[in-house]
């Protein structure tokens, strides 16, 4: 069943940095904010790693910083940033003089049409014991299969955390088209990908799929 899910867009406009940053603007906030709640790093207050879909998530779309904000993390976003004057990143800082805030409540869930989504920034969709499956396998039709099961993993698994279940006679389809791209992630170079998918799922805009989400990866935007 569709479920409706609170979701809050703060970007900074005035402001210009690169994808790659996108991880430095999560560790910036975290570290700010660390007293108000772990959701803004994805940690519990032990220092273990949460184990849920990333509520708070830190993007650079087209060179603007972007916060997204899902269900209780929407409300968050709402509360804290909403006081903030600037930002530190790359040892620079910049001075926050307009933000765009926007706060909607929107639908997610299985539909009985098809959607398409572009990757607005790269698809990690592989760990470690994936990899080697994909990377032994020859064929590309294959390829793309494999890639389509993981890709309904991640939208099953983004569902089950809001709590939006399917019913017996639904079934999530997916069909990928995609290129292989490489990037560095934590010093280390990882195999991942560009380019768009179509599902009969009804997803938001700027939410992230597959690993790492919350420090801008696997970024949608719906056609």
């Amino acid at each position: 069943m569709p479920t409706t899910l609170p979701i809050c867009q703060i970007q900074f406009p005035e402001i210009k940095l690169a994808t790659r940053d996108a991880h430095k603007l999560r560790g910036w906030f975290g570290n700010v904010f660390k007293e108000h709640s772990p959701l803004l790093h994805n940690h519990l207050e032990d220092g273990t790693y949460r184990m849920r879909y990333p509520l708070v998530q830190y993007k650079v779309l087209n060179q603007v910083p972007t916060l997204i904000g899902l269900d209780e993390g929407a409300q968050l976003l709402t509360k804290l940033f909403t006081q903030l004057k600037e930002i530190n990143i790359n040892q620079r800082s910049y001075a926050i003089n307009a933000k765009d805030i926007s706060f909607s409540q929107t639908e997610i869930g299985y539909a009985t049409t098809l959607h398409k989504y572009q990757f607005e920034t790269l698809w990690m969709a592989l760990n470690q014991q994936n990899h080697i499956a994909y990377l032994n396998i020859k064929l590309p039709a294959e390829k793309n299969e494999f890639l389509n099961r993981l890709l309904i993993g991640n939208l099953l698994s983004f569902l089950k955390s809001f709590n939006c279940m399917l019913l017996e006679q639904e079934r999530l389809m997916a069909q990928v088209e995609v290129a292989e791209k490489s990037t560095l992630f934590k010093n280390q170079k990882m195999l991942v990908f560009t380019g768009s998918f179509v599902c009969n799922v009804v997803l938001p805009n700027h939410i992230g799929i597959g690993k790492s989400v919350s420090r801008g990866f696997g970024t949608i935007k719906k056609f």
